[in-house]
């Protein structure tokens, strides 16, 4: 190892003294020998040797004396050791420089076994400060590197704790509307049997009733003039008006009747959530199927007007898609809008414009559909539209919402359909969300922007 001595004197016979008194150790690479005449010049030489081990210096010198030189370089590099030579008369501005920062001193005239003695002493202090600035600075590597590992850990430990949350809140949303399927699926087979029972006998009865008619009829042509006691039963039971009526109330019945069939079925076409295979379906059917379960929600309250409807259904082929779950994306995002539409009526006028919701439906090419759900509500502002899809993020009131409808919704859509859904709202103008399905998932096609 070479080490890096700086002379700094304004004396010219000091450098080839101290040239001849160290000449063997500059031959063995021991020592390299750096000269300055002043303390400016001496800061030059600390600027192109960034690496020197030790300086010595004269006090008195032009330019810049040897304690100012001491003091910039305490500022300028605090490991550097600075060594001052003065004669003995100088004794007071030894000390300053002492006191600046100097690690030692030398007198004049120098003796050149005094100025070995303390290079090696200096230099060996120089040594352990290096060494020690090496371990610390090591030491400090090695917490580095330990608290970024801890926090690495700390971090994907965060990240598996909330991914287990969101993925168990998730599969508990998931369980309860499987399980609204299941109570669906129920309550339509309960209802289905004495339903048909009732429809199909209808006829039967209608038949029946239509016989007794003209009986009753055919009895009056032969006998006009009845026992007194039949034409006062005639008269007080006003068979004339039952026999009129009797077929429209049978009529009444039967279209009663088939609207129940109807609401049952569209109760099972919802309760397809427990399906797990893929299958040919009419996306309609599954729309309808999720209003006739809301429609309660739909009705005119105390607080709120009823919300209005509009379907504009398009041609649509059959999708091959996961029935049950698409129910359920409809079923959150018309949840959605009915929650925004009646709270906006608690806080405008009667006069506002009627709640309204449009579905509408189209083709956008042979290999994908568009689903679009409107409402005439108050919209969403930008700042909130980047979260919307994100698990657990609501705008409800607490105990309202679970943030989890929209984040299942773009689950189902995106991963489970190779789908995109997408918000499309402004504050004031209603909120918009377009939903686009491949028609074939054997198949899927890049969507395209038009």
């Amino acid at each position: 190892m070479t080490y890096k001595l700086l002379f700094v004197d304004d004396e010219s016979d000091l450098e080839s003294l101290i040239t001849q008194k160290f000449r063997k150790k500059v031959r063995a690479a021991e020592y390299q020998l750096i000269f300055a005449r002043n303390g400016q010049e001496a800061l030059q030489k600390v600027q192109e040797y960034p690496d020197l081990d030790m300086v010595l210096t004269d006090i008195n010198m032009p330019i810049m004396d040897g304690l100012a030189l001491v003091a910039k370089l305490n500022d300028m590099v605090p490991t550097l050791k600075t060594v001052v030579i003065s004669a003995y008369s100088d004794i007071k501005n030894i000390r300053k420089a002492m006191n600046s920062g100097a690690f030692d001193f030398l007198t004049k005239p120098i003796d050149f076994e005094d100025l070995e003695i303390t290079i090696n002493k200096t230099l060996a202090h120089v040594k352990q400060l290096r060494e020690n600035l090496r371990d610390r600075q090591e030491k400090e590597e090695a917490l580095r590197q330990s608290e970024a590992c801890a926090r690495e850990k700390a971090a994907q430990l965060e990240l598996a704790l909330e991914e287990l949350q969101r993925t168990q809140a998730m599969l508990i949303q998931s369980e309860k509307m499987s399980s609204l399927g299941q109570i669906v699926a129920g309550v339509a087979h309960e209802i289905n049997n004495p339903v048909n029972f009732i429809y199909g006998n209808l006829d039967h009865v209608s038949a029946y009733i239509q016989s007794i008619i003209d009986l009753f009829e055919l009895y009056q042509q032969c006998y006009p003039n009845p026992d007194p006691k039949i034409r006062a039963l005639i008269e007080e039971k006003e068979f004339d008006f039952v026999w009129e009526d009797l077929p429209k109330i049978l009529s009444s019945m039967k279209v009663g009747a088939d609207r129940i069939r109807k609401i049952v079925l569209t109760l099972r076409n919802f309760s397809r959530l427990d399906e797990a295979e893929m299958k040919q379906v009419n996306i309609h059917e599954g729309i309808d199927s999720t209003l006739v379960i809301l429609q309660n929600r739909l009705k005119t309250k105390s607080d709120s007007p009823t919300i209005e409807i509009i379907k504009e259904y398009g041609d649509l082929p059959f999708l091959e898609c996961y029935a049950g779950q698409l129910n359920q994306v409809f079923m959150n995002v018309l949840s959605n809008a009915i929650d925004a539409l009646q709270e906006q009526m608690k806080e405008l006028p009667v006069s506002y414009p009627s709640p309204c919701i449009w579905i509408s439906t189209s083709v956008l090419n042979r290999d994908w559909v568009r689903i679009i759900i409107k409402d005439n509500g108050p919209g969403i502002n930008n700042c909130i539209k980047g979260q919307l899809f994100q698990p657990f993020f609501t705008t409800k009131e607490p105990g309202k919402g679970t943030g989890l409808g929209l984040a299942i919704s773009y689950q189902i859509i995106v991963e489970k359909h190779g789908g995109r859904i997408q918000c499309l709202s402004k504050p004031g103008e209603g909120a918009e969300f377009a939903i686009d399905i491949p028609v074939r998932q054997s198949a899927r096609v890049q969507l395209k922007a038009s």
